[in-house]
């Protein structure tokens, strides 16, 4: 939220002033959204106090060390499980832009979204604000092309106007088209660092790579950045190359040669897997090579020491004024000291450029809007109601409350970053996996084939409505308890409880009680034995073309029985998320076979085969079923631009080994 004029506003700038009164630890991290209070109103009127008696009569050492000693603990919320504060934030402001790079978005554009789906101005700004309270100091701006949202000025000057609370950069990232024509204005928004994609310095090839002219525009941004650096500007500019073997390699000298007479920092990124890039290891030039390159041209390079948190490798010549750096995501990764989160233009929270789990923000802040988008007049009602609270506490000395939409809000965020993992995955995985197109890192995911965009079902969230498309229409509900979300899974298994229960001709449902309550069955007492299970299904087409297509490799989408494995046997790891009774198991083995048969006069068929194992209590039928049918949804998924008549059919367990009931074919007793 933009700073409000009330003493009362700020927690950052209160607690971090000389002589004022130490917030007890609980209430160290927490900040306005949309009611709150940092404080009771007596101690207030003594950090007001404070601020207007002590500041001015205190020498600027002393200052300094008062704001040292005072300094809050970061956050816990934006700590995760490896100890990794992260403290830099980038922001999607926008799915459109107005190049077509090929590295970033596939050659047939991507969908847009509905507009009532993206982050309002307000939205935005209020995230801002909760993520500056808990010990962001770094936003970046990034898109889709940032430049081409309309109010794309009046958000940053809002969000360089929290600069009070604790934010200390305020970036852009940006193909530079249009910058030259605002860099003026956003200057005086803040703006302290630009970074600017830049693939080649050659004009025809650069409208071959972006599938767009206006070589000379970008070229007119990187000049009136550094004119305005002439006249104290202090933007920090970064050139961003991706380098691709045998389409802008030989350009990397041409680059490097643009640090000698300029403040520019060229950035050389290896090229990464995205959906709809068309990604293999062969066009990926490696930091290695690079290096060797520069150094057959330049052998006085030298390393020169980064922060801790540095995304690039950053490296001078002796003699030049700018300098080099290399984004080593492949072959060197910087996971360990990764200090960033993301929010798409969708309001969903990505914790790794790399993984495909998100979390919506945008469901929960919506919440005090009855689900609707949070516009500029919604916005000003809520900052009204917020001031007269304030006035409220101080009247009466109420007890601060804390907003329980902005609970929820630091609850979530704080689960995804536990959640993060150590490092993402190396490049035999992240080619086979799913991810956004790089366009849409910062935007959209459901409709590209995200399958954790999670309208907020509260901090217990699992992962089957996370995935589930049927959730994308369905306004978020009330937060649940732990309790609640187990009653609930009892009132979907006993509708009909009068029968389920009961015995037939001498069987029993395992998993439902006399009484038609759903439960887990207990295998405490089980020994562990040696377990197996295959699941077989396909996927059946109409078209011809569909098979000729996945043998050739070449649906738009990718490696479609690659991709189909890797689905199948992530789901068969997923199953107990997946389905509500079946007990967590580590498996010792998953395999997914996958083989593309077309018989004369037949459209053809992709038969998949999915076989689990391992050494437990309980069976692994429900897991191998699992990966059959995900890796069939995943093709179907691939294919349906090519096909849209294909069915799945078949699915079944065809072996089953291990336990007391022993061997099993076909549904036979072996």
């Amino acid at each position: 939220m933009p700073p409000f004029t009330s003493p009362a506003r700020s927690v950052r700038s209160l607690v971090s002033v000389p002589g004022s009164v130490p917030m007890p630890k609980s209430h160290t991290r927490r900040s306005i959204v949309l009611t709150r209070y940092a404080t009771t109103a007596s101690a207030t009127a003594s950090r007001t106090t404070s601020i207007t008696t002590s500041a001015s009569s205190l020498p600027r050492h002393t200052l300094r060390r008062e704001l040292i000693r005072d300094a809050k603990p970061f956050s816990d919320f934006l700590i995760d499980s490896f100890h990794r504060q992260h403290d830099y934030l980038r922001i999607s402001l926008t799915e459109r832009c107005n190049l077509r790079c090929v590295y970033c978005m596939p050659e047939e554009g991507v969908p847009l979204s509905p507009q009532k789906d993206l982050l309002t101005t307000p939205e935005i700004i209020m995230l801002s604000s909760l993520f500056v309270s808990q010990g962001v100091t770094k936003i970046r701006l990034t898109g889709g092309e940032p430049t081409v949202r309309r109010d794309i000025l009046p958000l940053m000057k809002q969000i360089g106007a929290l600069r009070p609370q604790g934010l200390r950069e305020l970036c852009l990232t940006t193909n530079g088209l249009a910058l030259h024509r605002k860099l003026e204005s956003m200057v005086e928004t803040g703006l302290t660092g630009v970074n600017l994609s830049l693939d080649t310095l050659d004009p025809w090839q650069f409208q071959i790579m972006t599938r767009r002219k206006g070589f000379d525009a970008v070229m007119k941004s990187v000049e009136r950045v550094l004119e305005l650096n002439k006249h104290g500007a202090g933007v920090k500019l970064k050139i961003n190359c991706v380098v691709m073997r045998g389409i802008n390699d030989r350009e990397i000298l041409s680059f490097v040669e643009m640090t000698r007479e300029k403040d520019i920092e060229v950035r050389f990124i290896e090229y990464m897997p995205f959906d709809g890039n068309k990604w293999n290891e062969g066009k990926m030039f490696s930091y290695s090579e690079m290096l060797d390159l520069i150094r057959e041209q330049h052998p006085s390079l030298e390393r020169v020491q980064g922060h801790k948190n540095d995304t690039s490798k950053t490296y001078k010549i002796p003699g030049f004024i700018g300098s080099l750096g290399f984004i080593t995501s492949m072959t060197h990764n910087f996971c360990g000291t990764c200090n960033r989160l993301r929010i798409t233009s969708d309001g969903n929270l990505k914790v790794c450029l790399f993984g495909n789990a998100e979390v919506s923000l945008r469901d929960i802040l919506r919440q005090s809007n009855n689900g609707e988008p949070i516009d500029d007049a919604t916005f000003e009602a809520m900052k009204e109601a917020e001031m007269d609270r304030g006035q409220s506490l101080r009247d009466t000395a109420a007890a601060p409350s804390l907003s329980p939409n902005e609970q929820e809000l630091l609850d979530v965020i704080g689960l995804a970053v536990k959640r993060k993992k150590k490092k993402h995955a190396g490049i035999g995985e992240l080619e086979h996996m799913k991810n956004r197109p790089m366009i849409l890192i910062d935007q959209q995911s459901l409709r590209l084939g995200s399958r954790y965009r999670s309208p907020y079902q509260g901090p217990l969230t699992n992962f089957l409505t996370q995935g589930s498309p049927l959730f994308s229409g369905v306004p978020p509900p009330p937060p649940l308890t732990r309790s609640h979300v187990y009653l609930q899974h009892l009132q979907c298994f006993s509708s009909s409880h009068r029968y389920l229960g009961r015995r037939v001709d001498g069987d029993k449902l395992t998993h439902v009680s006399e009484s038609g309550a759903a439960h887990m069955v207990s295998i405490s007492d089980k020994a562990p034995t040696k377990r197996l299970a295959k699941a077989i299904c396909s996927v059946r087409f109409t078209d011809r073309t569909a098979c000729r297509l996945i043998q050739e490799n070449q649906i738009h989408k990718g490696d479609v029985l690659g991709v189909a494995r890797v689905a199948g046997i992530m789901a068969a790891k997923k199953t107990s998320d997946l389905i509500p009774l079946c007990h967590p198991i580590s498996l010792s083995k998953v395999t997914v076979d996958l083989e593309v048969v077309q018989d004369r006069g037949d459209a053809g068929r992709v038969d998949i085969e999915a076989t689990v194992a391992c050494e437990g209590k309980t069976g692994v039928e429900m897991e191998a079923l699992t990966a059959a049918s995900m890796a069939a949804l995943t093709i179907y998924d691939m294919c349906k631009a090519v096909d849209k008549g294909m069915t799945i059919e078949g699915l079944r367990v065809v072996l089953k080994e291990g336990g007391k009931s022993g061997r099993w074919i076909d549904g036979v007793h072996a």
